[in-house]
């Protein structure tokens, strides 16, 4: 190496790098400012009559006589005489649907008498495979489907956490995240950390750096026997809030460390995405040999069998049109037989055009995207979330 280039390499340290992060989290905290004016804060958009239908199964036609009857409210109208809703106003038809509809229980899916909480886990060993975008999808369409939804951000890189409009590097760099709910000293109880979000009956739980100290932090509270162990924590720590719940949603960091063993035991259901392609299938399954003789271990420590109601494989980012991923999802479906979704999740345009603005295909405005393309996405994400709904309402006894 020459002089100058020896001098350039030792120009930059780590008080650099500490102001390259500085000098990003400010813009990026103006940006999401800009993108979100004049609230701040983000805001959910309005949904259509045929939107609105869908997510309550019922006809246009019905919705449209309801109203007419005077059964149903008034709504927000345009000029054009289109029906548009909030999400607190499609609550309140689900309410009058269930109170008076000819299968009234059909409208509250949500949990009944002797249901268990159900707490279903994002998992994979690979970046990249979707989880995040998964996760919050699915959050969001189960929230407009009448369930009362909570998300837990894991992965201390906190993408979930962005992607409800939080800056986790500014907002909760003193505290306020799942970390201060998990930690050994000083925990806080889970209701302390739970953000209320724009999205109706839907909250979370944000991540920061400050989650990866639980990794350091739960060695040491082994070697020193300290308990509650890391099995039992997050399970404990969900029993403050679980009658506030339906659904807990997971997103894990892509490795199988002590946060994610933490999540895994306190599960009910496992969801695994993969990208059909060889080398993310053979990632998937050394996360699964290393997941099976891990839990073994966790079983040891806290001497109970920890299992789960079901565990479903999700191929995600898929294009049918690519010969090869459709060899490679028909060879997980052979392998997998019952255990890989049907449907898929369709490698979309539209999810990644609505995701530059830290938005999903349900909060986008539809103007600002081909109308094809976003009924694409839609489709594909909404046939997802209805197979993993049937899983989850047979996991309460239900056909």
């Amino acid at each position: 190496m020459d002089e100058h280039n020896l001098e350039f390499a030792q120009a930059i340290g780590s008080n650099e790098i500490g102001a390259f992060a500085d000098n990003l989290a400010e813009s990026l905290d103006r940006q999401m400012k800009i993108a979100f004016e004049p609230e701040v804060r983000k805001t959910l958009r309005r949904f259509s009559s045929s939107e609105v239908a869908e997510m309550l199964r019922v006809s246009t036609s019905n919705l449209r006589n309801r109203h007419k009857d005077g059964s149903f409210p008034d709504v927000f109208t345009d000029n054009r005489g289109h029906r548009f809703y909030s999400a607190e106003e499609i609550d309140t038809l689900r309410g009058i649907l269930g109170r008076t509809g000819k299968n009234a229980a059909a409208y509250q899916p949500g949990r009944r008498e002797g249901d268990r909480l159900q707490v279903i886990s994002m998992v994979n060993f690979k970046g990249g495979s979707s989880k995040t975008t998964a996760t919050i999808h699915l959050a969001q369409r189960y929230a407009l489907r009448g369930y009362r939804v909570l998300v837990l951000d894991l992965d201390p890189q906190a993408s979930l956490t962005t992607f409800f409009g939080f800056r986790p590097e500014l907002e909760f760099a003193e505290g306020g995240t799942i970390y201060d709910a998990l930690r050994y000293e000083n925990q806080v109880p889970l209701s302390a950390v739970i953000q209320k979000t724009y999205f109706h009956r839907l909250d979370m739980v944000p991540a920061g750096l400050m989650l990866s100290e639980y990794e350091t932090e739960t060695a040491n509270a082994l070697s020193n026997r300290i308990r509650p162990i890391f099995a039992e924590r997050l399970s404990l720590a969900l029993e403050e809030v679980e009658a506030d719940y339906d659904l807990v949603l997971i997103d894990c960091p892509p490795q199988l460390g002590f946060i994610t063993l933490t999540a895994l035991a306190a599960s009910t259901g496992l969801l695994v995405t993969v990208i059909p392609g060889m080398l993310d299938i053979a990632s998937m399954s050394q996360f699964l040999k290393l997941a099976s003789e891990t839990v073994k271990a966790v079983e040891d420590a806290i001497g109970k069998r920890v299992s789960w109601d079901f565990v479903k494989f999700l191929i995600t980012r898929y294009e049918p049109s690519d010969g090869p991923q459709t060899q490679m999802a028909g060879y997980l479906r052979s392998m997998l037989a019952g255990q890989v979704m049907t449907e898929p999740m369709l490698k979309s345009t539209a999810i990644s055009d609505a995701g530059m603005t830290q938005q999903t295909i349900y909060e986008v405005d539809p103007s600002q995207l081909i109308r094809k393309t976003l009924d694409r996405a839609l489709t594909s994400v909404n046939s997802v979330a209805d197979e993993l709904e049937q899983t989850i309402q047979m996991a309460w006894g239900r056909r």
